[in-house]
């Protein structure tokens, strides 16, 4: 088990987006979140109080948590002054990233000579079947984005929130790096070997409750050159019963690839929905998921009230507002 409470290192993080773990577990699990650790040029904030390892000892932090989500998931040789004199201070190392900490020659030697632990949870742990495709009993819902990076694990956790608010049964189920790390468990997919990746999501939600709904958390987006098989290993083998648009509008081009422009609502809607149902014929859209963070509040007003007005869905912002009309559609499957 990783040791809590955390210390979330941003290191020099180029844009907020790029601390997207860091963020995830401060606004889903702030009780975990003592202090942020940023280094010079380091451009997020997630408007915790700054503090250096021995600040962050004395208040209780036992782990480090690499908090930055880089292209390629590589640890920076920038950090590793860092990450050496955490595990020298005391601290536990975790990180979701690709590059493994346990690879890191110098970063397991000083792990092993200081008794310290090193957490990769980007690291498959089960040895996961090859889809099937059979039903399987209970009900399941993903969000499917335009872009990566949109709001699809925020929309989970949300509207896993608002179901049991309502006294639904439901079970958020963990796909990436930050889903693992708020909630301990989960398959991390894109380190799954391609073959496995759909019955690795089979095996995340398998026979349940006739009135149970796993909620997985989306990842990539179909329309994302780079990302895109994720999203369909998700899509069959999460048989959802269920799909949620999510929507990032104030974005110029696809992240990390300025030469595309992102789809469509309507294009993300007519391209998961006919896919989702290969596996299962009665899945629906029921719902769209905007990420207005960058709004004012009357700009996003109005362009939530205008895409539901456009695409017959209930529209919402569910970190903003809550996910309650997103759970509502589902009670009414």
């Amino acid at each position: 088990m990783i040791q809590t409470p955390y210390l979330l290192f941003l290191g020099d993080a180029p844009d907020q987006l790029a601390a997207k773990v860091a963020q995830g577990i401060k606004d889903w699990r702030p009780d975990n979140a003592v202090g942020q650790f940023r280094m010079e040029g380091c451009n997020a904030d997630l408007g915790l109080k700054d503090m250096d390892l021995a600040k962050a000892k004395a208040a209780g932090a036992r782990t480090l948590v690499i908090g930055v989500a880089n292209r390629g998931g590589v640890i920076s040789q920038a950090w590793k002054k860092v990450l050496v004199q955490a595990l020298e201070e005391g601290f536990d190392l975790a990180s979701g990233l690709h590059n493994l900490l346990r690879d890191e020659p110098d970063l397991l030697a000083v792990a092993e000579a200081c008794g310290q632990t090193l957490h990769d949870v980007r690291v498959p742990e089960v040895d996961y079947p090859i889809a099937n495709g059979k039903r399987r009993t209970g009900k399941r819902v993903l969000a499917v984005g335009t872009d990566c990076s949109v709001g699809k694990m925020y929309t989970a956790l949300a509207l896993d929130a608002a179901m049991k608010k309502r006294g639904m049964a439901s079970s958020f189920r963990a796909t990436g790096q930050t889903g693992i790390l708020i909630t301990g468990d989960g398959v991390p997919l894109d380190a799954v070997v391609a073959d496995f990746m759909a019955g690795s999501i089979e095996w995340l939600t398998p026979d349940n409750d006739p009135d149970h709904w796993d909620i997985i958390e989306g990842q990539g987006s179909l329309f994302h050159v780079s990302y895109s098989g994720v999203t369909l290993a998700l899509i069959h083998g999460g048989q959802p019963d269920a799909l949620i648009l999510s929507h990032e509008p104030t974005r110029a081009h696809m992240r990390g690839l300025p030469e595309y422009d992102l789809p469509t609502l309507e294009a993300l809607r007519d391209t998961a929905l006919p896919l989702a149902r290969v596996a299962n014929p009665g899945c629906e859209v029921v719902g769209i998921s905007i990420n207005t963070h960058h709004m004012g509040a009357a700009e996003a007003e109005r362009y939530l009230k205008e895409t539901e007005d456009r695409m017959g869905l209930p529209t919402v912002d569910p970190f903003r507002q809550g996910a309650d009309r997103l759970a509502e559609a589902l009670a009414s499957l």
